[in-house]
């Protein structure tokens, strides 16, 4: 073999070889290291591909859009393939990502209880159906690498005690003590079941149908590798690591965040990034937001986090009125080196987490929020503590009721506050992320709540795509009025170089109902201040508190107005944005036709 393959193969089993210090396995780790590079193509130096060190493979034009391979249906023709009609027709000018969500066959959790991981769900299409948006979006695949189906083939097998899966699953005694474990749900961790070989108690971190593998066999991680094979040759361009921080599990321990984990994160990373350098990694992990941040290791885990923090935040601040948490939160977060970068999201298939705002937000502020919540038509899900008292684990609602109005009540401005909210997060350090439930505007499903049972599902609609069409093309229409609207915000951003995720960033002083930060692109050529009203009454601010460079011409690229006095002030009506921009207004209109 050449030094290329061999320095390769020295890192991967020095990965292995910390995982498993601690296991006794069968396989000498270099024969393991040479399976795995094998495994997802990487057999000799002409299919190495060396990576180059902290390379932005992202930039301004980078929006992903999150959804369900069923978000839209149309009779006579497969759900993806109706997505795709959707991406072309309405989003062709504003997404080049997508992130569907698990299109495999599942028994549970709206896909993320995987039965067969290399099949799509029949329901929703086929692999052709996926290629077609594959070549012209990048797709994010999600990678449930946690837990499978109980109705899976793997796990019949390990109740026979024979063929592939026999030994993936974990197990433990129910008399150890496992009070020490952190638990996002409140159903018993060990699920009794009756195997060929005995009774035995399988871990289930989330569900009892969502059974957890044994990452302690090499085998697991094997299989992984050939998911990801599997799913790189199918067009995936981005992989979720779902649920990725509870991997390793150790008894005595909280099972959660553990070394090991990391390190098999920084192992596929190597692999990955030695196939396609470009090929993204974004760990999901719903914890509070110290925690979150280690998963970008030394630039070598996740290229990319999602910001847990900012849903729940920035919905405290829109009802609230006051951009205090919201503030001192992003005054404390890192920037993002070069090679990584955050992933901002205010809305996904999920419901809006507390955990990552444990220790940001007060108890009493919680609580406050989840009560707004609660009065807007949202429901509550629950998870124990360590100590058996039961805590909002998160909230479920859709982010367009989330804002019909503040801590007083419903008001008026549901539509601005919406819009107020999403240019927030449009214009922050990172990649944004928009759930098509938000790109549409879409409102609490409580009939899906009624049929499912799941407090999830009020956010999880399925819309009919001609009646879909119908709203978006009705000017009168909510739904009309916010992707309009959306798709404006994010065109202009897609044409400023100071929105690269990377590019600098500042946090404002402006006091509580002016939320501002400043950005610079990298190349220090532009300039953006980007203020917002958080209130339901108009704000002014000095611009000679911003210190905008008086030789600079000044606009607000949102109004296309010039400022005219760098010294004067602006009025801010109740939830309007402003992104004051030094870009010569020339050089904007030639950016944006």
């Amino acid at each position: 073999m050449t030094k290329r393959w061999d320095y390769l193969h020295e890192k991967i089993s020095h990965h292995l070889q910390f995982i498993y210090a601690d296991v006794v396995t069968t396989t000498p780790m270099g024969e393991l290291a040479t399976e795995l590079m094998n495994t997802i193509g990487l057999h000799s130096e002409d299919d190495i591909v060396i990576p180059e060190p902290h390379k932005n493979y992202w930039d301004e034009q980078d929006i992903i859009m999150i959804t369900y391979g069923d978000s839209v249906m149309n009779e006579h023709e497969s759900p993806l393939f109706t997505l795709f009609r959707f991406l072309h027709t309405y989003c062709k000018n504003t997404v080049n990502k997508v992130h569907i969500l698990p299109f495999f066959p599942f028994s549970s959790d709206d896909g993320f209880s995987v039965i067969n991981y290399s099949s799509v769900n029949e329901s929703l299409g086929t692999w052709s159906d996926v290629h077609r948006i594959a070549a012209e979006y990048g797709l994010m695949f999600d990678l449930v690498i946690n837990h499978c189906s109980s109705r899976s083939m793997w796990f019949d097998n390990f109740i026979k005690g024979e063929g592939p899966g026999s030994d993936f699953f974990l197990t433990a005694d129910p008399a150890t003590d496992l009070s020490e474990v952190t638990r996002p749900r409140t159903s018993p961790l060990l699920r009794e079941t009756e195997t060929a070989n005995g009774t035995q108690y399988v871990w289930c971190t989330f569900s009892h149908d969502q059974v957890d593998f044994d990452f302690r066999n090499p085998k697991v991680l094997l299989t992984f590798i050939q998911i990801i094979k599997h799913y790189i040759d199918n067009g995936a361009k981005i992989f979720r690591l779902d649920a990725v921080a509870f991997l390793w599990k150790i008894i005595g321990t909280k099972c959660i965040n553990l070394p090991q984990t990391h390190e098999v994160i920084r192992l596929m990373r190597t692999l990955i990034e030695h196939v396609d350098p470009s090929i993204m990694i974004i760990t999901e992990t719903n914890i509070p937001n110290r925690e979150n941040l280690t998963y970008f290791g030394n630039a070598n885990e996740a290229h990319a986090i999602y910001n847990f923090s900012l849903p729940p935040l920035l919905v405290n601040t829109m009802v609230t009125g006051d951009c205090t948490y919201l503030k001192s939160w992003m005054m404390s977060m890192p920037p993002a080196q070069n090679g990584t970068t955050y992933f901002n999201f205010i809305a996904s298939h999920d419901g809006i987490g507390l955990r990552p705002a444990e220790g940001l937000l007060s108890d009493e502020e919680i609580g406050t929020l989840v009560q707004s919540m609660q009065n807007f038509g949202g429901r509550i899900s629950w998870r124990s503590t360590d100590h058996g008292q039961q805590k909002p684990y998160e909230i479920n609602i859709t982010l367009f009721d989330a804002m019909q109005g503040t801590v007083k009540g419903p008001d008026k401005y549901q539509v601005d506050r919406f819009l107020c909210a999403h240019a927030i997060m449009l214009g922050m350090e990172g990649i944004p992320g928009l759930y098509i439930h938000s790109l549409l505007g879409t409102s609490n499903d409580y009939d899906k709540v009624a049929n499912t049972g799941q407090n999830r599902s009020i956010n999880r609609k399925r819309w009919d795509y001609s009646e879909l069409e119908a709203q978006l093309d009705s000017p009168y229409s909510q739904h009309h009025k916010v992707l309009t609207r959306l798709s404006q915000l994010i065109r202009i951003r897609k044409a400023q170089e100071a929105f690269h995720p990377n590019a600098t960033q500042f946090t404002l002083q402006l006091g509580t109902a002016l939320f501002g930060y400043w950005r610079q692109s990298l190349n220090r050529r532009q300039s953006i201040f980007c203020i917002s009203n958080v209130t339901d009454e108009e704000q002014s601010i000095l611009l000679s508190d911003l210190n905008l460079i008086g030789t600079d011409n000044w606009i607000d690229l949102i109004t296309r107005d010039q400022i005219e006095d760098v010294l004067g002030f602006i009025q801010l009506k109740p939830y309007q944005t402003v992104w004051l921009s030094n870009m010569d207004y020339e050089e904007y209109r030639k950016a944006n036709n």
